[in-house]
């Protein structure tokens, strides 16, 4: 069964940093492209980036320049490192794999920037 958990979360005044993580389990995770969203409260879920198998990444507008993906295929580990945090960052962040079809995400980690 895949899962995935989400850890690093937490309150940060606006101008500094966090680091998320993903650990994923139950499915061969170098053979997937993972993805970071996050949903603020009253909105949509935004996509914030993806990476592919072999490491290419995308970003969302919002975050390109700040926010890096990286993987350790040897740890099933994807992680997002954010800089320079905005308030309007502040969001529930989830990492996300389709599996044979099938989509999982994580519990998600709340990310809390304060003005």
């Amino acid at each position: 069964q895949v899962q995935l958990v989400e850890s690093g979360g937490g309150v940060v005044q606006a101008g500094g940093s966090l680091r998320l993580s993903c650990a994923a389990s139950g499915m061969i995770f170098s053979t997937n492209m993972m993805t970071w969203y996050r949903q603020a409260p009253g909105k949509q879920r935004e996509l914030v980036g993806i990476i592919t198998t072999s490491g290419s990444t995308n970003y969302a507008n919002s975050v390109k320049g700040r926010f890096t993906i990286s993987r350790d295929n040897a740890k099933n580990t994807v992680s997002l490192q954010m800089n320079g945090l905005k308030p309007e960052d502040t969001a529930v962040y989830y990492c996300s794999a389709r599996y044979f079809g099938r989509d999982y995400r994580g519990q998600g980690t709340q990310v809390t920037v304060s003005s």
